[in-house]
């Protein structure tokens, strides 16, 4: 339901209260609560992002009976999956050749195909476009944040096959050819 229907709100607050409308339910438990979360995320991104206990806050002041229970239950793993996430994510560094391949490293032993590894290496990539292209670091930082953004965009399109992708790509006389001072 949220990812078809197109949505006129302009705040989060404003959607939230459209899409709990148009869900048309008399109760909000668990499931509602993640159907405004992707339509949060789905008009806004990862900026979009809003707990639970904080939807259910304004949907109850909108005058939804709420599932206590089931949105204490929801809010708590929501919880628990951001803050391992952010954890995950201190864990990795992409800031050089050596600490992009450590991570590389720690991405490829965790599960690929979780959807939250792939916020992080889709964060990590646009941090990495941005340097990229900024006029205020060297050309030697943006060649560096320009092909780690390309490994990025290679661990986004097949991670299972990107450990050996990576080998041969280091090893290769572009790569050395480009960066000689790499091991």
């Amino acid at each position: 339901m949220p990812g078809s229907t197109k949505w006129t709100a302009i705040n989060k607050q404003e959607l939230i209260i459209e899409v709990w409308e148009a869900l048309d339910c008399e109760s909000v438990g668990c499931s509602e609560l993640e159907k405004i979360q992707e339509a949060l995320h789905q008009r806004f991104g990862p900026g979009g992002q809003e707990s639970p206990a904080a939807i259910a806050r304004v949907v109850a002041d909108e005058g939804a009976v709420l599932r206590h229970p089931e949105v204490l239950e929801c809010d708590s793993k929501w919880r628990l999956k951001y803050l391992q996430a952010q954890a995950f994510e201190r864990e990795l560094d992409f800031s050089d050749f050596n600490k992009a391949v450590a991570s590389f490293s720690i991405l490829h032993s965790t599960q690929s195909g979780d959807g939250r590894l792939r916020g992080v290496v889709i964060n990590a990539r646009q941090h990495q476009v941005l340097i990229s292209r900024s006029k205020i670091v060297t050309v030697a930082d943006r060649e560096r944040a320009k092909e780690i953004a390309n490994w990025l965009l290679v661990w986004l399109q097949s991670p299972q096959l990107f450990p050996d992708w990576l080998d041969l790509r280091l090893r290769s006389e572009q790569f050395m050819r480009k960066f000689p001072d790499e091991k």
